[in-house]
């Protein structure tokens, strides 16, 4: 479903130079008199009006948008050249790790610059790959996604999910792989599922048919667990679990490798609690009945890792704010659990059994870790890693592929200055090889420098951050500078490689990020200190960081950008009005711009847990003394912003952006720009290779520009077809 009437086109380059903001003519937004009362708190909400992104005014005000966005850019003359120059460092070949079922391994795999990769399958390490599943063919314009990929036990079908234009919705197939053919099962509805498969069939999650032309803003309810079996019409599926009591609860099934047990997740992040409970079942007794592992749900994690002698391996963060992993048995279900892996110095990220092992992922100031137990809990050895970096999470969730009994396992590892590449470890000889190395077209890397650094914000905690740059930096306060940050959720912004950062990279920017409170980079402690009454932290942790960067003479305010997206949007937004003096530009890509509405939208309310409701009194205060648009500071000058989203970004629902983007341009000084792009057909964060490198070449080009440089791409290596 298109919500908008026309796209951002913009590929007209002309000569003269861009807009300057006196210049730009905003489009008249109407306002509403919307006042909301919070607590006896009065909220005037003046753009209500453009939270629907279905009517007429709205479709108009966004085409009004994009023609001014579009005019902008297309006065920026180097932008064609800087497109080019980004399909250059993008166009290398990209791998997943082998997954290994049955007779098969399965992987995926780009070319360089296809808008989807290509999922093959081949008969044994040696054997020759075939494709199996090519997304690329699944909608005319590239933006339909593959987002799951599930091979069954023996290898004989691959149960996988599409999304169409971005949405968070799924829709399941199955695929038979030693045919390639595509079976008629079609299951709709799915969102925050996994495929798990058991026997013929598998489970998966979704929620009822939305109300027909509200698919991406109505809010999600009634999340329900289902048993396909494969043939069977979706109005077969047998209902496994649901709780029509607590609406806004999350249902996932997994099931052990062994497929004995179904284990079922409970989450109800609606209610504010960021832990979850969870059940087994039994199925080789042929029942549906689960049982409690952990009844009640709280603020700590478990999660099922394998089922040794029917026993439970769980890794928790319960009484181990850094995460552990302990036994459970269900013949003794009010005994004691037991330590396998206790607690450590380091943050355990990841655990599982491959190889007949416990294999690890921790990590350290952010650095991945990747370690060799016993299944007892014993060390034996670690995994040599080319450096400080990071090993990545596979299309199972898991940093490692490899099942129990398999000998050969694979790992994707890389860093800032590091590209991904994927690893083949044989658990006999305890020997790393390389299996696929990508060769980035103009990237040298002993060109580059990387290094940590820790600061101290506002209330003196110790923040690490990143630094990446080219050699023989100057630290002479003059240098152009981005720094990132995300700050939330328990998720960790580990040091990796971008392709498309090189642009920046070459043409002597600083990259920094900053690993703020709010995520997981020092476990659960590091997390709560950043969430709900907390939050003002992740925002004193970023405005430390820029003020570091310039008391340190890497760069200065009138050389500072800032980039974030989502909740990272939130930081942008956040920071903007707090410190406006502070940068020279600013990037907020699909940020959550209203704290007091956003749990009223599609999955919004999941996001209570951190944030808090503005339906509870102490709560609101904290984000009302936050929310970006409720604190935009009239007459006051900002520096340039660049707003961005999508018509199909049912995650953050573009109203967030639409309503931040008027407010901004209604009260603020009008000496800088601010810009909102809003494209079609992509959803939260680019659909296609294609529209990730246009939103690119647009953000880099906007920081360029307000920045004051020009890039030069003369003499750049693989430059050629630039000149």
């Amino acid at each position: 479903m298109k919500r908008f009437f026309n796209g951002l086109t913009l590929s007209v380059i002309l000569a003269s130079g861009p807009l300057l903001s006196d210049e730009i003519q905003y489009p008249a937004a109407k306002k509403v008199n919307q006042v909301d009362n919070y607590h006896g708190t009065s909220v005037a909400d003046p753009y209500r009006w453009l939270e629907d992104d279905r009517s007429p005014e709205t479709a108009a005000w966004v085409q009004a948008e994009n023609k001014i966005t579009a005019e902008y850019f297309s006065k920026i003359p180097y932008r064609q050249e800087l497109q080019a120059r980004l399909k250059q460092l993008f166009n290398y070949p990209k791998y997943t790790a082998p997954i290994h079922r049955g007779p098969y391994f399965f992987f995926s795999k780009n070319d360089g610059l296809q808008n989807q990769s290509v999922w093959y399958v081949q008969t044994g390490l040696q054997g020759e790959s075939r494709v199996l599943l090519d997304p690329n063919k699944f909608s005319a314009d590239g933006t339909s996604r593959l987002l799951q990929f599930s091979p069954s036990r023996s290898g004989k079908y691959v149960a996988f999910a599409v999304s169409q234009g971005g949405s968070d919705w799924e829709e399941a197939r199955v695929a038979e792989v030693a045919t390639g053919r595509v079976l008629d099962d079609r299951l709709k509805w799915l969102k925050i599922s996994n495929l798990a498969w058991s026997g013929d069939g598998f489970f998966y999650s979704r929620y009822p048919a939305p109300e027909q032309g509200r698919e991406l803003v109505s809010k999600n309810e009634n999340h329900s667990v289902y048993y396909h079996h494969l043939g069977d019409p979706q109005d077969k599926d047998t209902l496994i679990y649901d709780d029509k009591v607590h609406r806004q609860r999350f249902h996932q099934v997994t099931t052990t490798e062994d497929e004995r047990y179904a284990i079922l997740t409970i989450a109800d992040r609606g209610t504010g609690k960021d832990g979850n409970a969870l059940f087994y079942c039994d199925l080789s007794q042929g029942n549906s009945n689960f049982s409690p592992i952990v009844s009640e749900i709280g603020n700590s994690d478990y999660r099922v890792i394998d089922d040794p002698d029917g026993k439970f391996l769980v890794r928790t963060n319960w009484n181990a704010p850094r995460g552990r992993v302990v036994m459970f048995d269900p013949q003794n279900a009010t005994s004691p659990w037991t330590d396998v892996l206790p607690q450590q110095t380091e943050i355990l990220e990841r655990a599982q059994v491959a190889g007949g092992k416990l294999v690890t992922t921790y990590s350290k100031d952010v650095a991945s870790l990747l370690s060799i137990y016993s299944m007892s809990g014993k060390h034996e050895r670690d995994i040599k890693l080319p450096g400080p970096g990071s090993v990545a999470a596979g299309p199972g969730g898991d940093a490692v592929e490899g099942n129990r009994e398999d000998k050969v396992l694979f790992y994707s590892f890389s860093s800032f200055n590091y590209p991904p590449s994927i690893f083949r470890y044989d658990m006999t000889t305890d020997e790393s090889t390389v299996l696929h190395s990508p060769d980035i077209p103009g990237f040298v890397p002993s060109t580059y420098e990387t290094k940590e650094i820790f600061y101290k914000s506002k209330d003196g905690t110790r923040v690490p951050m990143f630094l990446v740059y080219k050699k023989g930096l100057k630290l002479n306060g003059a240098n152009p500078t981005l720094l990132s940050a995300y700050g939330g959720f328990n998720i960790s912004t580990n040091p990796t490689f971008s392709a498309l950062r090189l642009a920046l990279l070459e043409q002597g920017f600083v990259y920094a990020s900053a690993n703020i409170r709010g995520g997981g980079e020092y476990g659960q402690d590091w997390h709560h200190a950043g969430m709900k009454l907390n939050k003002q932290n992740v925002f004193d942790d970023f405005i430390a960081a820029a003020e570091w960067l310039i008391s340190n003479r890497y760069t200065s305010r009138d050389k500072l950008a800032i980039e974030g997206t989502s909740n990272g949007g939130l930081l942008m937004g956040a920071v903007t009005n707090q410190r406006p003096d502070l940068f020279r530009a600013v990037i907020a890509h699909a940020g959550v711009m209203d704290m007091l509405r956003f749990q009223k939208f599609t999955i919004g309310w999941n996001w209570i847990a951190d944030y808090g409701s503005s339906e509870n009194p102490e709560e609101f205060k904290a984000l009302y003394a936050y929310s970006p648009i409720q604190n935009i500071k009239a007459g006051v000058r900002y520096p340039p912003v660049l707003i961005t989203t999508a018509d199909h970004d049912d995650r953050v629902i573009p109203g967030h952006s639409f309503k931040y983007a008027a407010t901004m341009q209604e009260k603020v000084a009008h000496t800088n720009p601010v810009l909102i792009r809003i494209d079609t057909n992509s959803g939260h964060g680019p659909s296609s290779t294609t529209k990730q490198l246009e939103q690119t070449a647009d953000a880099y080009a906007f920081l360029f520009y307000n920045l004051g440089v020009t890039p030069h791409f003369e003499g750049l290596p693989a430059t050629a077809a630039l000149r």
